[in-house]
């Protein structure tokens, strides 16, 4: 039994457990806290979204369909292990299941009883996340995408302090379902408890990428030269009141970029030489030429 996790927590153990997470639109206040109570939760329930394609299923789950109203999950695993937030409280997603299962899931027991009977809330007790496939037994499971459920389950179980018998498929819950198809849930829970006794395994975290063009060297401002970084730099040149183009500017350097360029240096207080038009380090970062 426990509090369920507020957004930045959920949020901040997925990220912890090594996942890639975007937050999908107002995912923190899309849930279906009006229709019932969220809490205390249990245990994560895992399913297959019977679609295909990752910007159609998360739209599936984030707003659900005509029988049945979004969310559809808490998050949305796709193939290559991106897991989308799409949901913060109550979701419909577990429907109603067997109580004695949730008891088995609260004592954390094994094995689990038969579910053959759909009498308790699930959506109040569980986490939900939908992982992308068909479900058709065919459609295949990427080893990112199992990686993926793997941590998005240990994350929410990590940070409540459970362990893996709180990790339970769609089809241990409520009778009829066959959810997730394509792979074991005991198998699933042994890589679950595997990860759970040791320490996440967190990828370094990359060097934020500059915001803008490092000066390329006054040899790339040469006749002929043709990239988009020449257009971002005319358009900057535009952008400070020094643009002498009379149609563009564009990707081929020109004399029109070297005139506009001259006009920058002696807006900047260089004369002579200085002014030739030909970008010195000082006065390309001092333009702010963006990321192309």
């Amino acid at each position: 039994m426990a509090t369920p996790l507020s957004a930045d927590q959920l949020l901040q153990a997925l990220r912890d457990e090594g996942l890639t997470v975007v937050e999908h639109r107002s995912w923190r206040t899309n849930n279906r806290d009006h229709k019932g109570p969220w809490g205390p939760t249990h245990g994560v329930v895992i399913h297959h979204t019977v679609s295909a394609g990752t910007a159609a299923s998360v739209e599936l789950c984030y707003n659900g369909h005509s029988a049945l109203p979004g969310p559809l999950c808490h998050g949305v695993i796709a193939k290559d292990g991106t897991v989308y937030l799409v949901g913060n409280g109550r979701a419909n997603h577990a429907g109603a299941g067997d109580g004695d299962v949730l008891q088995a899931v609260i004592a954390e027991r094994a094995p689990l009883p038969a579910d053959n009977e759909a009498g308790t809330d699930g959506n109040r007790y569980f986490y939900g996340f939908e992982a992308v496939n068909l479900g058709d037994g065919k459609d295949p499971w990427p080893e990112e995408q199992l990686l993926a459920i793997e941590r998005a389950a240990a994350a929410v179980c990590r940070a409540h302090g459970w362990g893996e018998r709180s990790v339970i498929g769609h089809l241990e819950w409520q009778p009829g379902k066959i959810d997730p198809r394509g792979f074991g849930m005991d198998w699933m829970r042994d890589r679950i408890g595997a990860r759970l006794g040791r320490a996440p395994e967190v990828p370094p975290v990359e060097p934020p990428k500059p915001t803008c063009e490092p000066f390329p060297g006054a040899s790339f401002f040469a006749v002929g030269r043709n990239s988009p970084i020449v257009t971002a730099m005319g358009k900057r040149l535009v952008a400070e009141g020094c643009g002498r183009y009379a149609v563009g500017p564009g990707p081929r350097w020109s004399e029109a970029d070297r005139n506009s360029y001259a006009a920058w240096q002696r807006k900047l207080g260089y004369t002579g030489s200085d002014a030739d038009g030909i970008p010195g380090k000082t006065s390309w970062d001092r333009l702010k030429v963006p990321n192309v």
